[in-house]
């Protein structure tokens, strides 16, 4: 039984691994080569192999050294290359744009 409740466990793990890197190979494939190049990251081709070869290893190859291989390079791209994908393209997760100091209904003055 605990056999069991640990495969089901490693399952929900290699799931997830899968689910990261297929997000993160979509989101690499929307970006526009230049945002690459100006955010002085690899270009785009080259994440996009990067983390195609990781979904493939996910779904082909059960060598767990490959999976974490992979699994690094998906949280690079999520913490290293997509942010500075979206202050590049200007994509700074607000709806658009604004600054820091915009409120719900427009920008906040202080009371002024």
């Amino acid at each position: 039984m605990l056999m069991s409740a640990f495969g089901g466990f490693m399952w929900l793990i290699f799931t997830a691994m899968l689910v990261l890197a297929v997000v993160a190979l979509v989101m690499a494939a929307m970006a526009r080569p230049d945002a690459y190049v100006a955010a002085s990251k690899q270009n785009k081709n080259f994440w996009l192999i990067i983390l195609g070869i990781t979904v493939l290893v996910n779904l082909l190859v059960p060598m767990l050294f490959l999976q974490i291989a992979g699994l690094i390079a998906t949280i690079v791209f999520f913490v290293d290359v997509r942010p500075a994908l979206k202050q590049v393209t200007g994509g700074g997760g607000r709806r658009g744009g604004g600054s820091s100091s915009d409120g719900p209904y427009g920008p906040y003055n202080g009371g002024r």
